[in-house]
């Protein structure tokens, strides 16, 4: 019996192993390790048709490439500025611990430059690395040898030594059609190839027709949204103006905002240029179809995936950099802590893990990607990240999770999103608080009730003890 019983005890044990193994990469086996499609889109806030942003938004293939896996409804970013935005995703560290807070700032020579990035770590675990587009912010990109195994560069040529420049970036014929101030928009006359984005996607699906001996991580940054919405006619075409409807704005919404709110809002500068031009209806309509032209680069880039070799064994996370402001709060661009500023896109597609058109509506932050994909891929997290791993949720979306997003803006400026709550404190010591379930507009700051107390003191504890000062030039 002893023998029968340890028999058993070996059976049970093996089927065990198995099954865990299933479970927890389902992937591939070990001797094929997932591929990763990384795809980075610029400014894109949630003016998405699956994230509910915009009624009006039309974007059909990311809403189709959304519903291949799991949609984190209530993602937010690190940081609503570019550059730090992506040296925070990238590296694992925030802004909070770097020091980097604006355009401005060479992350490279900081903290964040120091470490491991994400691409870097999956080069160094034996896997193919390869990019196009905007990742890192390109002022200060990272696109050495080192770091990448080839790269497809907006200007110059690419690490193999190939000029791969092709595309131009037309411009409205008609000045009166170039926006207003700093925000520019306007229909060209142009075919999609014309633009550079179309020629980052062309890189991309060169390389998912390619046979790759070694897994492969491809990131592709496509820029539209971003400004300026200088986008091919037909786009345009898709939300005739006369339809456009305008953001749900209040006069006085800023009335009860502290000091350094109303100053990141600004309103008296893009929202007053807008306001007095009377063209706030064509800025929207060219956000619109900035989006639009994106959607359907997206469009492309996926058919090509599903022709590939290689859609059985990739994951796909898709994800936009910050919020956009369209006159929300008085306010235009990013640059602030509200819903947005902070909330953008963030989809999962990982085969054997996520269901198709599954939602989560945890909270959950960009520092989680890095630890993420290291997680899914089965490489050791380093010890420098910041964030958790979301694989528990892609596994069950309604599994218990404790973590708050945390988006920071400039030093010691800070806001903490559960999932009811938005609490924002500036440096100054101002603060607001908003009910996200009935206020999702963010029209009543009830910062000063005392029945939120208890709120307040339970998000300011996601607050960093660390706040690196911005590095001296």
């Amino acid at each position: 019996m002893g023998a029968l019983r340890v028999l058993r005890f070996g059976l049970i044990a093996s089927a065990l192993a198995t099954v865990v193994l299933f479970v927890s990469s389902s992937l591939a086996n070990a001797a094929e390790p997932p591929n990763v499609l990384f795809i980075a889109i610029d400014d894109l806030n949630d003016w998405v048709g699956c994230l509910g942003g915009n009624p009006q938004a039309k974007t059909p293939n990311i809403d189709r490439l959304a519903g291949r896996g799991l949609t984190f409804y209530n993602a937010h970013c690190a940081s609503p500025v570019c550059n730090p935005s992506r040296a925070a995703l990238m590296s694992g560290l925030r802004s909070s611990s770097t020091g980097v807070y604006n355009n401005n700032i060479d992350w490279r020579a900081q903290k964040s430059g120091q470490v491991a990035t994400l691409n870097m770590h999956f080069k160094a675990n034996g896997y193919y690395v390869a990019g196009a587009g905007k990742i890192y912010h390109e002022s200060y990109g990272r696109y050495q040898d080192a770091d990448w195994d080839d790269y497809y560069l907006r200007k110059g040529s690419t690490p193999n030594g190939k000029n791969r420049q092709r595309s131009t970036n037309p411009v409205p014929r008609d000045g009166a059609s170039r926006g207003v101030g700093g925000i520019a928009f306007g229909p060209v006359l142009a075919n999609d190839a014309d633009l550079e984005d179309y020629h980052i996607v062309d890189y991309c699906i060169e390389q998912l027709g390619r046979k790759h001996d070694k897994p492969f991580f491809l990131a592709c940054g496509i820029h539209k949204p971003h400004m300026p919405w200088y986008v091919p006619k037909k786009y345009y075409d898709m939300f005739p103006l006369e339809s456009i409807q305008l953001p749900n704005v209040r006069d006085n919404d800023l009335d009860d905002v502290p000091p350094a709110g109303y100053k990141m809002a600004h309103p008296e500068a893009d929202h007053a240029a807008i306001l007095k031009s009377g063209r706030w209806k064509e800025a929207v309509q060219g956000y619109l179809a900035a989006g639009a032209f994106t959607d359907a680069l997206i469009g492309r880039l996926m058919n090509a995936f599903d022709n590939s070799a290689y859609r059985d064994n990739t994951i796909i996370v898709f994800w936009g950099d910050h919020g956009w402001h369209l006159g929300e709060k008085h306010h235009w661009r990013k640059f602030s802590l509200w819903e947005e500023s902070t909330r953008a896109p963030l989809f999962f597609t990982v085969p054997g893990i996520t269901k198709p058109g599954t939602v989560c509506k945890r909270p959950v932050d960009f520092m989680t990607i890095y630890p993420t994909l290291c997680d899914l891929c089965g490489l050791s997290i380093p010890s420098h990240i910041e964030g958790k791993s979301v694989k528990q949720l892609l596994l069950d979306p309604n599994a218990a999770w404790d973590q708050t997003a945390l988006t920071t803006h400039g030093f010691q400026n800070h806001a903490v999103r559960s999932e009811n709550w938005r609490y924002i404190r500036y440096a100054d010591g101002g603060e607001e608080l908003y009910d996200e379930v009935n206020d999702p507009m963010e029209w009543t700051n009830v910062a000063s009730k005392n029945e939120h107390a208890n709120i307040k003191e339970s998000l300011r504890k996601a607050i960093p003890s660390l706040n690196v000062p911005t590095p001296k030039r």
